[in-house]
């Protein structure tokens, strides 16, 4: 009972943090606005693409700030072994939630996509959604195998660091676009390698070991690892930096708005539906 106590009021006052920073950034917007709309907008020049990209901004700054109230509250709901999924679940959309209000502020007032700020965002919550397995599945699941000389959470985070350091590199234009896009490739490889595809199990996780009533959110979080993930390196091929599609900074930002929203807070989701189902399971077992 304490502890269930305990577990609900640590819920409420990240709740009510998130709450009050969200409210502190809103209140710093420019006095001076009239509608709160970039130029592009309230003079009706933009060509639908800047309306498009905006707006985008926008819904991923209120879906993920939403998630995390989600994900909060429901982080009493299920059963304490799997509360540290949700506080995952939870940082990932609010870390998001933030980048993604300055990322729309950038745009708003200079009409300039923000790659500092996405990949600010990037390099926090990639690891983490890697960290879902384990927190999920349980360490029974989690085999010993090693990988030169890194285990599961060795080679998530490694594969992480590689993905989204030479993803930045290409589009800082520190590198060629197309050796970064292949390198990044490497460490997307390596995540897919630890955590299995939805067909297999991976080097770090053995599916004979996670519980029935987990199996289809594994192979859900894999699904959005092998497939959902496709989408930033489409995203990417319109960088300007990268030139390897013509350059527009516009298509890239709504590739990359598009992956967050539907990777991020789907990924919370689906752990979200198999923690409420173990958590029934062991009810009735009880």
């Amino acid at each position: 009972m304490l502890n269930q106590r305990f577990s609900k009021t640590t819920s409420l006052l990240l709740v009510a943090t998130f709450a009050l920073a969200m409210a502190s950034t809103v209140s710093a917007v420019d006095p001076e606005s009239t509608d709160g709309l970039p130029p592009f907008l309230s003079d009706g020049v933009d060509d639908g693409l800047q309306s498009l990209t905006f707006f985008l901004f926008f819904i991923g700054y209120i879906s993920m700030g939403a998630a995390f109230v989600f994900f909060m509250s429901e982080r009493g709901n299920v059963a304490p072994q799997y509360r540290t999924t949700m506080t995952i679940s939870a940082l990932i959309v609010g870390i998001a939630a933030f980048h993604y209000y300055y990322m729309r502020s950038v745009y708003a007032e200079f009409e300039v996509v923000s790659i500092e700020y996405r990949y600010m965002d990037w390099i926090i919550t990639v690891p983490l959604m890697a960290l879902k397995f384990p927190s999920l599945v349980g360490k029974g699941a989690i085999t010993d195998a090693k990988f030169a000389g890194l285990g599961f959470t060795g080679i998530c985070f490694t594969g992480a660091l590689i993905m989204i350091g030479f993803g930045y590199a290409g589009e800082a234009g520190l590198m060629p676009g197309v050796p970064a896009l292949v390198l990044g490739g490497v460490g997307w490889a390596m995540i897919i390698v630890a955590t299995g595809t939805p067909w297999t199990s991976g080097l770090g996780v053995d599916n004979d070991k996670i519980s029935p009533e987990l199996i289809w959110s594994a192979n859900a979080l894999r699904w959005f690892i092998v497939v959902g993930w496709v989408i930033y390196p489409l995203g990417y091929l319109f960088s300007p930096e990268v030139d390897l599609l013509p350059g527009n900074q516009e298509a890239m930002a709504v590739a990359y708005n598009v992956a967050d929203i539907i990777n991020k807070i789907g990924f919370g989701v689906v752990a979200w539906m198999g923690a409420r189902k173990a958590t029934e399971a062991l009810a009735a077992s009880e």
